[in-house]
């Protein structure tokens, strides 16, 4: 077991509005566990289950355990956090997975890391037992370490696990993030919002159990990861367009220089171009790659004046105090 102490400093949890934010889809074997485990180490807080087109019991359940159940009718997690950062009002959010596989008892450690480093967000990140080997399976974890090492590339920051459920997030995060993700991608958008606008964050590591039997995983391993890949990639973009448009400026310049070389080559062997269509589509390569240059430009001046709007909009809350 991870061994949670309190920090030095703690600050007194029972000042702020505290809440917990469950997003569910058939949950009804772990929900009412979940929520009572929350209700039990942290009284003060108010729970929220929002039900996204369960058709099982899981409504039932989550009344039943005290939580404060909402809908919200579009599929996919992404569409639940939107409506829920939208919704709810509080001053430390605490977005959890109704499948009872978080540990809960790290909340504690979670909350005071927040509160005690004046950080935005802090994410839970997974660790399995050593016995429960079908807790973090093989092929999410790799997918997980993929995509992880994919945005540590794309965005130059070390992060132990992007992909994580388990979060607490400050008020002046969440009302101004802007959630444009409908499915599993949204703890992808979370990271990347957190980077590009240097949002301080820590990851502490909490463990991660094994769901329990009839109990399934609405992950689907390459599907929801391609998704995710393709939104980094997509985010990538948004967020640094001149690296990006430069990469493929480059990319299709060294093609044109490969088809160029050879005409070019027998031009000054024999004075003659044998094969003009070639040197035609070698001169339109590197009229892409220069216009795929000049897009980054500007777009790169786009992105920045954005990037400033959100920046501001960020600052305009203040931080917990």
């Amino acid at each position: 077991m991870l061994e949670h102490q309190p920090l030095s400093s703690t600050i007194n949890r029972t000042c702020y509005r505290l809440a917990v934010l469950i997003p569910c889809r058939n949950e009804g074997l772990t929900i009412a566990r979940v929520v009572q485990q929350f209700r039990e180490r942290l009284p003060e807080a108010d729970i929220y289950v929002y039900d996204n087109r369960s058709t099982d019991d899981t409504v039932e359940q989550a009344k039943e355990a005290g939580a404060i159940v909402r809908y919200e009718p579009q599929p996919g997690k992404g569409n639940v956090v939107r409506r829920m950062f939208a919704d709810i009002d509080a001053d430390v959010y605490i977005l959890v997975d109704g499948d009872n596989t978080y540990e809960v008892n790290a909340i504690h450690q979670l909350i005071d890391r927040l509160l005690n480093d004046n950080l935005d967000m802090v994410v839970g990140a997974r660790r399995s037992k050593t016995q429960d080997k079908q807790a973090y399976r093989l092929g999410h974890r790799s997918g997980n370490l993929f995509l992880t090492g994919v945005v540590k590339f794309l965005f130059g920051s070390q992060l132990k696990d992007m992909l994580s459920g388990y979060r607490v997030f400050s008020r002046r995060f969440v009302k101004s993030f802007p959630a444009l993700s409908s499915g599993f991608e949204i703890e992808t958008e979370l990271t990347v919002h957190t980077l590009e606008l240097k949002i301080p964050f820590a990851e502490d590591y909490t463990l991660y159990g094994s769901r329990p039997p009839g109990s399934e995983s609405k992950l689907k391993t390459f599907t929801d990861g391609w998704r995710v890949l393709g939104t980094a990639v997509l985010l990538f973009k948004e967020v640094r367009p001149f690296l990006f448009f430069s990469i493929i400026s480059i990319l299709l310049a060294l093609v044109s220089l490969s088809l160029i070389l050879p005409v070019f080559t027998t031009y000054l062997a024999t004075g003659l171009v044998p094969r003009f269509p070639t040197a035609i589509l070698a001169a339109s390569i590197m009229l892409l790659a220069f216009l795929s240059f000049t897009c980054g430009l500007i777009l790169d001046s786009v992105a920045r004046g954005r990037r400033e709007v959100k920046r501001m909009t960020y600052l305009s809350y203040n931080q917990i105090s």
